[in-house]
């Protein structure tokens, strides 16, 4: 039985980075957060992130990689497709790093065309292949377009606007709610 090799510095020092990067970005957004900013949360020399990521854009994309890893629809019961979607949804958003990740891209897409090719290049490359397994292929990309209205509508109120009411929902309570929504426009066939 060999033993697992020993994790490198180097993976420690890359790890505290992107951890680091996504809160920062989070909260102060690209346009502002500071590769010294960074650094310091990190407690690193700012020639370290340099070394390791090339640049703040470098970083900037490593930092808001995500997988939304979406639920293998194919073998869910038909009536519970809405339902899987908007609870994963909400998983990435409560937990870590999703939840910094998406933060980040939301805030920053408003204002900034790359993070905005960014979030246009994961609808293409993860929901849309999702939603073309139901329906009419030719009208899946609007199915899928309304799809993301309602769960960044979602993200929007919840976690950066933060309603009230919106706030106040259990997940399961947005899940029951938007849930029969998103099965609609998954399911639905063209008028």
């Amino acid at each position: 039985m060999t033993a697992e090799p020993a994790p490198r510095r180097s993976d420690a020092t890359r790890a505290a980075i992107l951890e680091a990067a996504r809160r920062r970005f989070a909260e102060d957004g690209v346009r502002k957060a500071t590769i010294r900013a960074i650094a310091a949360d990190a407690g690193i020399d700012p020639s370290m992130v340099m070394r390791y990521y090339g640049s703040k854009e470098g970083l900037f994309a490593a930092a808001v990689d995500i997988q939304l890893e979406l639920p293998d629809l194919s073998v869910a019961q038909p009536d519970s497709l809405g339902e899987l979607l908007v609870r994963r949804f909400l998983e990435l958003w409560e937990n870590q790093p999703g939840n910094e990740v998406l933060l980040t891209l939301l805030r920053s897409a408003v204002t900034d065309d790359t993070v905005t090719d960014r979030v246009r290049q994961i609808f293409a490359e993860q929901v849309m292949p999702t939603v073309l397994r139901f329906g009419e292929p030719a009208d899946a990309p609007r199915r899928a377009a309304l799809i993301v209205t309602q769960m960044l509508g979602i993200a929007l109120c919840r976690y950066v606007l933060r309603i009230p009411p919106v706030l106040a929902l259990t997940p399961d309570e947005l899940v029951a709610e938007v849930g029969p929504t998103i099965q609609r426009y998954l399911t639905a066939v063209p008028a």
